[in-house]
């Protein structure tokens, strides 16, 4: 059965592009793991796939087993040692595994363009949808393409097809459980033209009867990293207020967080001009500072537990599985 072993599936979605869903997504995925659940993340976004390179694994190749394409792993799972997991019950998983799918992994090149029609792009979801080896997964979080566009319809008829958006469905004797479609977060940033786009993602979710788990509202505000103060360099409240207006929860704002933008990238982020002698000396001792520090080898979720947004993205995490577990009513658009 297609999704076999996946057990909710999360749409990531926004009408409007370079809002931030792929980083909302992996942090999301980071932090999920962080409480136990093990997680995979299929990436559609078909011409401009990124998880790839914020995972860091962008040599990284698919390898085909009998039955279908095995995903990437980015950390494996990590148990609780025998005896803490005996004095805490049955419970004895310390952080889940992630496992990522992207056509970035097909691709020869990393630069090479995708240049394909409607149908071909259609074809590709439901090859991903029907042709990954997930395993035991608790949550699939699907990065998506901006608009409502071919990759969406394929994604949502293939979705309604496969899965199920019923809370607590069993199986009879001898069937197998489909995955559950829990719902969509949907991300926006809190200027005007980004919250009407995700207006549209709104009604999009309300015509092909998708569940609405919450709002996001990214790049909210810029904190500085030597004082903590917060500037609204892009306002801030307007996805909160779409929220209210449309009827549907709102998880939270998230600033801009240097340190997140610091491990994707693998390096400092810092000017690219050089204004004195005495900065470009500094730049200079600074050069000299890092190659003498040894090579920081942790696992990209040891890394974000150093960022400032882990605290925030844990919250909704917590709130998305109290959600989705408990099975209440999450409510859609209207």
């Amino acid at each position: 059965m297609p999704l076999n072993g996946v057990k909710n599936i999360v749409l990531v979605l926004s009408g409007k592009g370079g809002v931030g869903k792929s980083s909302v997504t992996l942090q999301l995925a980071l932090s999920l793991t962080l409480q136990g659940k093990s997680v995979g993340i299929l990436d559609v976004d078909l011409t401009g796939p990124s998880i790839p390179r914020l995972v860091g694994l962008e040599d990284a190749k698919i390898t085909q087993a009998p039955g279908g394409w095995l995903p990437v792993i980015v950390h494996p799972a990590e148990t609780a040692p025998e005896e803490k997991a005996h004095s805490q019950g049955a419970v004895n998983v310390k952080r889940g595994s992630l496992r990522c799918m992207s056509l970035g992994f097909l691709l020869r090149d990393r630069g090479d363009a995708v240049i394909w029609r409607g149908p071909k792009k259609t074809a590709m979801v439901r090859q991903f949808l029907t042709d990954v080896l997930w395993g035991e997964t608790d949550y699939l979080l699907v990065d998506t393409p901006p608009g409502t566009s071919d990759e969406h319809i394929a994604l949502a008829e293939q979705m309604l097809t496969l899965s199920t958006t019923a809370p607590g469905v069993t199986a009879g004797a001898g069937s197998v459980i489909p995955p559950r479609l829990a719902g969509a977060v949907l991300v926006t940033t809190p200027q005007a033209v980004s919250v009407s786009d995700v207006r549209k993602e709104l009604n999009f979710c309300a015509k092909t009867r998708i569940p609405v788990l919450g709002v996001i509202e990214n790049m909210s505000g810029y904190a500085c990293p030597c004082c903590g103060e917060v500037s609204n360099v892009f306002s801030s409240g307007g996805g909160q207020v779409m929220a209210q207006e449309m009827g549907v929860p709102f998880l939270g704002a998230v600033p801009v967080d240097v340190k997140f933008g610091e491990m994707v990238e693998g390096k400092k982020i810092a000017g690219d001009d050089v204004d004195s002698e005495v900065e470009e000396e500094e730049m200079r001792n600074g050069e000299r500072a890092a190659e003498e520090q040894p090579e920081d080898n942790r696992l990209l979720v040891e890394k974000y537990k150093d960022c400032w947004s882990l605290p925030i993205f844990e919250g909704f995490a917590k709130t998305l599985i109290e959600k989705i577990e408990s099975g209440a009513d999450n409510g859609t658009a209207s």
